[in-house]
Protein backbone atom coordinates (compact mmCIF):
# COMPACT_ATOMS: atom_id res chain seq x y z
CA UNK A 1 0.00 0.00 0.00
CA UNK A 2 1.17 3.54 -0.68
CA UNK A 3 2.51 4.98 2.55
CA UNK A 4 0.98 8.12 4.01
CA UNK A 5 4.34 9.82 3.47
CA UNK A 6 3.69 9.52 -0.23
CA UNK A 7 0.18 10.92 0.01
CA UNK A 8 1.32 14.51 0.22
CA UNK A 9 2.80 16.22 -2.80
CA UNK A 10 3.91 19.00 -0.50
CA UNK A 11 6.24 16.63 1.31
CA UNK A 12 7.63 15.17 -1.87
CA UNK A 13 8.24 18.56 -3.40
CA UNK A 14 11.05 19.13 -0.92
CA UNK A 15 13.14 16.82 -3.10
CA UNK A 16 15.50 18.83 -5.29
CA UNK A 17 14.49 19.38 -8.88
CA UNK A 18 16.50 17.91 -11.72
CA UNK A 19 20.06 19.17 -11.92
CA UNK A 20 20.21 19.01 -15.70
CA UNK A 21 18.97 21.87 -17.81
CA UNK A 22 15.81 20.89 -19.61
CA UNK A 23 13.06 22.83 -21.28
CA UNK A 24 10.41 22.72 -23.96
CA UNK A 25 10.21 23.96 -27.50
CA UNK A 26 6.95 24.76 -29.25
CA UNK A 27 6.39 22.37 -32.14
CA UNK A 28 3.04 23.70 -33.43
CA UNK A 29 0.06 25.70 -32.23
CA UNK A 30 -3.50 26.91 -32.89
CA UNK A 31 -5.18 23.52 -32.73
CA UNK A 32 -8.79 23.29 -31.54
CA UNK A 33 -8.80 21.46 -28.19
CA UNK A 34 -5.95 19.04 -29.01
CA UNK A 35 -5.97 15.86 -26.93
CA UNK A 36 -3.22 13.64 -28.37
CA UNK A 37 -0.03 13.63 -30.42
CA UNK A 38 1.86 10.62 -31.73
CA UNK A 39 3.65 8.87 -34.55
CA UNK A 40 3.32 5.48 -36.28
CA UNK A 41 6.19 3.02 -36.33
CA UNK A 42 8.73 3.59 -39.08
CA UNK A 43 7.89 7.25 -39.66
CA UNK A 44 10.02 9.98 -38.10
CA UNK A 45 9.41 13.17 -40.05
CA UNK A 46 5.71 13.62 -39.22
CA UNK A 47 3.47 13.82 -36.16
CA UNK A 48 -0.27 13.29 -35.92
CA UNK A 49 -2.42 15.55 -33.70
CA UNK A 50 -6.02 14.87 -32.59
CA UNK A 51 -8.54 17.67 -32.16
CA UNK A 52 -11.39 16.75 -29.82
CA UNK A 53 -13.97 18.05 -32.29
CA UNK A 54 -13.19 15.11 -34.60
CA UNK A 55 -10.22 16.02 -36.79
CA UNK A 56 -6.70 14.61 -37.04
CA UNK A 57 -3.89 16.68 -38.59
CA UNK A 58 -0.41 15.78 -39.78
CA UNK A 59 2.41 18.20 -38.94
CA UNK A 60 6.05 18.33 -39.91
CA UNK A 61 8.00 17.07 -36.90
CA UNK A 62 10.71 19.75 -37.32
CA UNK A 63 8.88 22.83 -38.57
CA UNK A 64 5.38 22.21 -37.22
CA UNK A 65 3.90 23.01 -40.64
CA UNK A 66 0.38 21.60 -40.85
CA UNK A 67 -1.08 19.54 -43.70
CA UNK A 68 -3.45 21.46 -45.99
CA UNK A 69 -6.24 18.98 -45.35
CA UNK A 70 -6.99 16.91 -42.24
CA UNK A 71 -5.65 13.38 -42.19
CA UNK A 72 -9.10 12.41 -40.87
CA UNK A 73 -12.32 14.42 -40.49
CA UNK A 74 -15.19 12.67 -38.69
CA UNK A 75 -16.77 15.74 -37.15
CA UNK A 76 -20.13 14.63 -38.59
CA UNK A 77 -20.03 11.50 -36.42
CA UNK A 78 -18.35 12.85 -33.29
CA UNK A 79 -20.40 14.45 -30.52
CA UNK A 80 -19.14 17.21 -28.23
CA UNK A 81 -22.35 17.54 -26.20
CA UNK A 82 -20.36 17.12 -23.01
CA UNK A 83 -16.98 18.62 -22.14
CA UNK A 84 -15.36 15.19 -21.90
CA UNK A 85 -16.91 13.84 -25.09
CA UNK A 86 -15.40 13.88 -28.58
CA UNK A 87 -12.58 12.21 -30.48
CA UNK A 88 -10.42 11.08 -27.58
CA UNK A 89 -7.86 8.51 -28.68
CA UNK A 90 -5.96 7.11 -31.64
CA UNK A 91 -3.65 4.15 -32.25
CA UNK A 92 -1.69 3.19 -35.35
CA UNK A 93 -1.49 -0.46 -36.33
CA UNK A 94 2.10 -1.69 -35.89
CA UNK A 95 2.22 -2.15 -39.68
CA UNK A 96 0.62 1.21 -40.50
CA UNK A 97 3.49 2.14 -42.82
CA UNK A 98 2.39 -0.62 -45.20
CA UNK A 99 -1.29 -1.22 -44.29
CA UNK A 100 -2.47 2.32 -43.51
CA UNK A 101 -4.71 0.95 -40.75
CA UNK A 102 -5.40 2.85 -37.55
CA UNK A 103 -7.98 2.96 -34.77
CA UNK A 104 -9.90 5.71 -32.98
CA UNK A 105 -12.00 6.00 -29.85
CA UNK A 106 -14.80 8.59 -29.83
CA UNK A 107 -18.29 9.38 -28.54
CA UNK A 108 -21.11 9.77 -31.02
CA UNK A 109 -24.40 11.70 -31.03
CA UNK A 110 -26.27 8.91 -29.24
CA UNK A 111 -23.72 9.09 -26.40
CA UNK A 112 -22.11 5.80 -27.27
CA UNK A 113 -18.41 5.09 -27.47
CA UNK A 114 -17.34 3.79 -30.85
CA UNK A 115 -14.12 1.89 -31.49
CA UNK A 116 -13.50 2.27 -35.21
CA UNK A 117 -10.89 1.08 -37.67
CA UNK A 118 -9.94 3.26 -40.64
CA UNK A 119 -7.60 2.66 -43.56
CA UNK A 120 -5.72 5.66 -44.91
CA UNK A 121 -5.18 6.02 -48.64
CA UNK A 122 -1.64 5.88 -49.99
CA UNK A 123 0.71 7.65 -49.37
CA UNK A 124 -1.20 7.50 -46.06
CA UNK A 125 -1.61 11.25 -45.63
CA UNK A 126 -5.43 11.30 -45.95
CA UNK A 127 -8.29 9.02 -44.94
CA UNK A 128 -11.65 8.49 -46.55
CA UNK A 129 -14.20 8.52 -43.71
CA UNK A 130 -16.16 5.92 -45.68
CA UNK A 131 -13.42 3.38 -44.88
CA UNK A 132 -14.71 3.25 -41.30
CA UNK A 133 -15.33 -0.16 -39.79
CA UNK A 134 -17.04 -0.01 -36.39
CA UNK A 135 -15.53 -2.79 -34.30
CA UNK A 136 -17.85 -2.36 -31.35
CA UNK A 137 -19.77 0.23 -29.33
CA UNK A 138 -20.91 0.61 -25.75
CA UNK A 139 -23.35 3.02 -24.12
CA UNK A 140 -22.26 6.00 -22.07
CA UNK A 141 -25.02 6.68 -19.51
CA UNK A 142 -23.66 10.17 -18.78
CA UNK A 143 -21.60 12.74 -20.68
CA UNK A 144 -18.44 12.34 -18.58
CA UNK A 145 -15.94 9.60 -17.75
CA UNK A 146 -15.58 8.28 -21.28
CA UNK A 147 -12.00 7.09 -20.83
CA UNK A 148 -10.84 7.40 -24.41
CA UNK A 149 -7.24 6.17 -24.48
CA UNK A 150 -6.43 3.45 -27.02
CA UNK A 151 -3.06 1.87 -27.74
CA UNK A 152 -1.21 -1.25 -28.83
CA UNK A 153 0.60 -3.24 -26.18
CA UNK A 154 3.91 -5.08 -26.55
CA UNK A 155 1.86 -8.25 -27.19
CA UNK A 156 0.42 -6.70 -30.38
CA UNK A 157 -3.10 -6.47 -29.00
CA UNK A 158 -5.20 -3.30 -28.84
CA UNK A 159 -5.96 -1.94 -25.36
CA UNK A 160 -8.90 0.40 -24.76
CA UNK A 161 -9.65 2.51 -21.70
CA UNK A 162 -13.36 2.66 -20.86
CA UNK A 163 -14.41 5.07 -18.10
CA UNK A 164 -17.06 4.14 -15.55
CA UNK A 165 -19.78 5.97 -17.50
CA UNK A 166 -19.97 9.08 -15.42
CA UNK A 167 -21.93 10.97 -12.80
CA UNK A 168 -20.29 10.68 -9.39
CA UNK A 169 -19.32 7.67 -7.26
CA UNK A 170 -20.18 5.29 -10.13
CA UNK A 171 -23.86 5.03 -9.07
CA UNK A 172 -24.47 1.63 -10.68
CA UNK A 173 -21.12 0.19 -9.57
CA UNK A 174 -20.19 -0.40 -13.21
CA UNK A 175 -16.43 -0.49 -12.64
CA UNK A 176 -16.84 -3.64 -10.53
CA UNK A 177 -19.54 -5.17 -12.74
CA UNK A 178 -18.01 -7.57 -15.26
CA UNK A 179 -21.21 -7.59 -17.35
CA UNK A 180 -20.41 -4.11 -18.72
CA UNK A 181 -17.41 -2.67 -20.56
CA UNK A 182 -17.51 0.48 -18.41
CA UNK A 183 -14.79 1.11 -15.85
CA UNK A 184 -12.50 -1.38 -17.55
CA UNK A 185 -9.35 -1.86 -19.58
CA UNK A 186 -10.32 -3.82 -22.67
CA UNK A 187 -8.01 -5.96 -24.84
CA UNK A 188 -8.73 -7.25 -28.35
CA UNK A 189 -6.90 -8.75 -31.30
CA UNK A 190 -7.49 -6.59 -34.39
CA UNK A 191 -5.22 -8.52 -36.75
CA UNK A 192 -8.05 -10.03 -38.83
CA UNK A 193 -8.92 -8.27 -42.07
CA UNK A 194 -12.40 -7.61 -40.67
CA UNK A 195 -13.66 -7.36 -37.12
CA UNK A 196 -11.64 -8.51 -34.13
CA UNK A 197 -10.91 -11.58 -32.06
CA UNK A 198 -10.96 -11.84 -28.28
CA UNK A 199 -7.55 -13.16 -27.18
CA UNK A 200 -7.90 -16.63 -25.70
CA UNK A 201 -5.90 -15.62 -22.63
CA UNK A 202 -8.17 -12.70 -21.66
CA UNK A 203 -9.07 -13.44 -18.03
CA UNK A 204 -12.87 -13.68 -18.40
CA UNK A 205 -13.17 -15.61 -21.65
CA UNK A 206 -15.87 -18.28 -21.44
CA UNK A 207 -17.59 -16.78 -18.39
CA UNK A 208 -21.27 -16.10 -19.00
CA UNK A 209 -21.45 -13.25 -16.50
CA UNK A 210 -18.51 -11.25 -17.93
CA UNK A 211 -17.62 -9.40 -21.12
CA UNK A 212 -14.79 -11.34 -22.77
CA UNK A 213 -13.02 -8.15 -23.94
CA UNK A 214 -12.29 -7.16 -20.32
CA UNK A 215 -8.63 -7.41 -19.35
CA UNK A 216 -8.73 -5.53 -16.03
CA UNK A 217 -11.34 -3.57 -14.10
CA UNK A 218 -12.06 -1.22 -11.20
CA UNK A 219 -11.04 1.97 -13.05
CA UNK A 220 -12.81 5.30 -12.70
CA UNK A 221 -11.66 7.27 -15.72
CA UNK A 222 -8.24 6.22 -16.96
CA UNK A 223 -7.11 9.35 -18.80
CA UNK A 224 -3.91 8.59 -20.65
CA UNK A 225 -2.06 5.32 -20.34
CA UNK A 226 1.20 4.05 -21.80
CA UNK A 227 3.50 1.09 -22.15
CA UNK A 228 7.15 1.58 -21.24
CA UNK A 229 8.86 1.08 -24.61
CA UNK A 230 11.87 -0.53 -22.90
CA UNK A 231 10.27 -2.87 -20.34
CA UNK A 232 6.67 -3.25 -21.53
CA UNK A 233 5.35 -2.18 -18.11
CA UNK A 234 1.82 -0.74 -18.18
CA UNK A 235 1.12 2.71 -16.70
CA UNK A 236 -2.33 4.16 -16.04
CA UNK A 237 -3.31 7.65 -14.87
CA UNK A 238 -6.76 7.29 -13.26
CA UNK A 239 -8.70 10.47 -12.47
CA UNK A 240 -9.97 10.68 -8.90
CA UNK A 241 -13.31 11.61 -7.35
CA UNK A 242 -12.98 14.07 -4.47
CA UNK A 243 -9.83 13.18 -2.57
CA UNK A 244 -7.10 11.41 -4.54
CA UNK A 245 -5.56 11.28 -8.01
CA UNK A 246 -3.65 8.09 -8.79
CA UNK A 247 -0.97 6.49 -10.93
CA UNK A 248 -1.01 2.73 -11.41
CA UNK A 249 1.88 0.69 -12.80
CA UNK A 250 2.11 -3.03 -13.41
CA UNK A 251 4.96 -5.12 -14.86
CA UNK A 252 4.58 -6.41 -18.40
CA UNK A 253 1.67 -8.85 -18.61
CA UNK A 254 0.63 -8.45 -14.97
CA UNK A 255 -2.50 -6.32 -15.61
CA UNK A 256 -4.42 -9.46 -16.58
CA UNK A 257 -7.47 -9.73 -14.32
CA UNK A 258 -6.31 -6.86 -12.11
CA UNK A 259 -8.90 -5.02 -10.01
CA UNK A 260 -7.86 -1.40 -9.43
CA UNK A 261 -10.48 -1.00 -6.69
CA UNK A 262 -12.90 1.71 -7.84
CA UNK A 263 -15.64 2.39 -6.65
CA UNK A 264 -14.89 0.44 -3.51
CA UNK A 265 -11.79 2.53 -3.00
CA UNK A 266 -10.49 5.84 -4.26
CA UNK A 267 -6.76 5.33 -4.84
CA UNK A 268 -5.76 3.21 -1.81
CA UNK A 269 -8.33 4.73 0.59
CA UNK A 270 -11.80 3.27 1.32
CA UNK A 271 -14.57 5.17 -0.47
CA UNK A 272 -17.50 5.55 1.97
CA UNK A 273 -19.96 5.81 -0.91
CA UNK A 274 -18.63 2.53 -2.27
CA UNK A 275 -19.94 0.80 0.86
CA UNK A 276 -16.67 -0.71 1.95
CA UNK A 277 -14.26 0.03 4.76
CA UNK A 278 -11.02 -1.43 5.95
CA UNK A 279 -8.66 -3.45 3.79
CA UNK A 280 -8.65 -3.62 0.01
CA UNK A 281 -11.13 -5.96 -1.70
CA UNK A 282 -9.45 -9.26 -2.53
CA UNK A 283 -7.01 -8.95 -5.42
CA UNK A 284 -7.15 -5.15 -5.63
CA UNK A 285 -4.09 -3.33 -6.95
CA UNK A 286 -2.69 -0.39 -4.99
CA UNK A 287 -1.49 2.62 -6.97
CA UNK A 288 2.24 3.33 -7.01
CA UNK A 289 1.60 7.02 -6.40
CA UNK A 290 -1.29 9.22 -5.31
CA UNK A 291 -1.69 12.94 -4.71
CA UNK A 292 -4.40 14.96 -3.05
CA UNK A 293 -7.33 16.14 -5.11
CA UNK A 294 -7.52 19.86 -4.34
CA UNK A 295 -6.82 23.34 -5.56
CA UNK A 296 -3.58 24.32 -3.85
CA UNK A 297 -0.37 24.97 -5.74
CA UNK A 298 1.08 21.58 -4.79
CA UNK A 299 -1.94 19.44 -5.61
CA UNK A 300 -4.27 18.93 -8.54
CA UNK A 301 -7.75 18.12 -9.72
CA UNK A 302 -7.45 15.78 -12.70
CA UNK A 303 -4.40 13.62 -13.39
CA UNK A 304 -3.05 13.33 -16.92
CA UNK A 305 -1.06 10.13 -17.29
CA UNK A 306 2.26 10.23 -19.11
CA UNK A 307 5.23 8.10 -20.14
CA UNK A 308 8.39 6.58 -18.79
CA UNK A 309 10.96 8.72 -20.53
CA UNK A 310 13.20 6.85 -23.00
CA UNK A 311 14.38 9.74 -25.15
CA UNK A 312 17.60 11.67 -25.80
CA UNK A 313 17.67 13.71 -22.54
CA UNK A 314 19.71 11.27 -20.46
CA UNK A 315 18.95 12.94 -17.14
CA UNK A 316 15.27 12.02 -17.54
CA UNK A 317 15.92 8.40 -18.51
CA UNK A 318 13.64 5.95 -16.69
CA UNK A 319 11.50 8.61 -15.02
CA UNK A 320 7.74 8.48 -15.33
CA UNK A 321 6.61 11.97 -16.34
CA UNK A 322 2.98 13.00 -15.82
CA UNK A 323 0.90 16.07 -15.01
CA UNK A 324 -2.42 17.53 -13.93
CA UNK A 325 -4.97 19.04 -16.28
CA UNK A 326 -6.53 21.77 -14.16
CA UNK A 327 -3.51 22.64 -12.05
CA UNK A 328 -0.93 22.63 -14.84
CA UNK A 329 2.02 21.04 -13.12
CA UNK A 330 4.44 18.42 -14.43
CA UNK A 331 6.05 15.84 -12.15
CA UNK A 332 8.42 12.89 -12.46
CA UNK A 333 9.52 9.93 -10.38
CA UNK A 334 11.29 6.61 -10.70
CA UNK A 335 9.71 3.33 -9.70
CA UNK A 336 11.76 1.40 -7.16
CA UNK A 337 10.43 -1.58 -5.29
CA UNK A 338 6.93 -0.81 -6.50
CA UNK A 339 6.94 2.69 -5.04
CA UNK A 340 7.58 6.21 -6.29
CA UNK A 341 11.14 7.35 -5.59
CA UNK A 342 13.09 10.53 -6.31
CA UNK A 343 9.98 12.62 -6.93
CA UNK A 344 10.68 15.85 -8.82
CA UNK A 345 8.58 18.85 -9.78
CA UNK A 346 9.55 19.79 -13.36
CA UNK A 347 6.94 22.52 -13.81
CA UNK A 348 9.28 25.49 -13.72
CA UNK A 349 11.91 23.82 -15.90
CA UNK A 350 9.37 22.88 -18.54
CA UNK A 351 8.04 26.37 -19.10
CA UNK A 352 7.68 27.75 -22.63
CA UNK A 353 9.95 30.60 -23.69
CA UNK A 354 7.36 33.22 -22.71
CA UNK A 355 7.82 32.13 -19.07
CA UNK A 356 4.24 31.06 -18.57
CA UNK A 357 3.24 27.58 -17.53
CA UNK A 358 1.68 25.25 -20.04
CA UNK A 359 -1.99 26.02 -19.67
CA UNK A 360 -4.15 22.87 -19.65
CA UNK A 361 -2.20 19.60 -19.96
CA UNK A 362 -4.61 17.34 -21.84
CA UNK A 363 -2.09 14.70 -22.88
CA UNK A 364 1.51 13.63 -23.31
CA UNK A 365 2.87 11.98 -26.43
CA UNK A 366 5.91 10.07 -27.63
CA UNK A 367 7.67 9.67 -30.96
CA UNK A 368 9.79 6.80 -32.26
CA UNK A 369 12.98 8.29 -30.80
CA UNK A 370 11.43 8.52 -27.36
CA UNK A 371 10.98 12.29 -27.43
CA UNK A 372 8.24 13.41 -25.05
CA UNK A 373 5.54 15.84 -26.14
CA UNK A 374 3.13 17.88 -24.04
CA UNK A 375 -0.30 18.76 -25.40
CA UNK A 376 -1.86 22.02 -24.21
CA UNK A 377 -5.64 21.84 -24.59
CA UNK A 378 -5.70 25.54 -25.50
CA UNK A 379 -3.81 24.85 -28.75
CA UNK A 380 -0.01 24.39 -28.63
CA UNK A 381 2.11 21.22 -28.78
CA UNK A 382 5.51 21.21 -27.02
CA UNK A 383 8.54 18.91 -27.16
CA UNK A 384 10.75 18.28 -24.10
CA UNK A 385 14.38 19.05 -24.92
CA UNK A 386 17.77 19.29 -23.26
CA UNK A 387 19.42 22.71 -23.06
Amino acid sequence: MVTKALLSCAALLTVATASARIGVEKVAEKFERPVWVGQPAGISDKLWVIEQVGKVWIIDAKTGARSEKPFLDITADVSRKGNEMGLLGMAFAPDFKTSGRFYVNFTDGSIKTRIVRFTATKPFTETDAASAEVLFTYDQPYQNHNGGWIGFGPDGYLYISAGDGGAGDDPQNRAQDLKTHLGKMLRVDVSPEKGYIVPKDNPFVGKSDAKPEIYSYGLRNAWRCSFDRKTGDFWIGDVGQNKWEEINALPKGKAKGANFGWRLREADVPNPNGKIAGDNPEGAIDPVYVYKHGGSSTEGVSVTGGYVYRGPVKELEGRYIFGDYQNPRIWAFELKGGKASGFKDLTDELKPEDGRRINLISSFGEDNEGNLYIVDHTGPIYRVVGK
